[in-house]
């Protein structure tokens, strides 16, 4: 079963590269993008039985990717949310962490750790 993941990364390139890579390597299924914190926001609610995973940046064109973990603190014991953001300070990630989301990964060096835990994620859910 794939890992239904949605993206809030306002950065096309990054989020193009970011898709492929977890699709190969990772079993995910992208169920939907969003650039800005109410677009993110806005489907995860409507949509709320439609995904396993939400992998947030920090900064958005518009809104902040903790207004995200924010609004969904509370989800299905399945659901994870996990923070990739080049601001991944030891701050921030506490910060993260009070708001409930599952993980931190530094975008620039800890990719093969996010790919890990996804595929973590999907040994679990099989």
């Amino acid at each position: 079963m794939k890992l239904r993941t949605y993206f809030v990364e306002d950065n096309p390139t990054i989020r193009e590269n970011l898709v492929e890579t977890l699709q190969e390597l990772a079993n995910i299924e992208p169920v939907g993008m969003a650039e800005t914190e109410v677009d993110a926001t806005h489907w995860l609610s409507q949509n709320d039985d439609s995904w396993d995973l939400v992998i947030v940046d920090l900064f958005l064109r518009q809104g902040s990717g903790l207004g995200v973990v924010n609004a969904f603190q509370k989800r299905a014991n399945h659901q994870k949310l996990i923070v990739l953001s080049n601001y991944a300070t030891n701050d921030m990630r506490k910060r993260c962490q009070q708001l409930n989301a599952d993980a931190v990964f530094d975008k620039s060096n800890e990719i093969d750790s996010l790919i890990d835990y996804c595929i973590g994620i999907n040994t679990a859910n099989a």
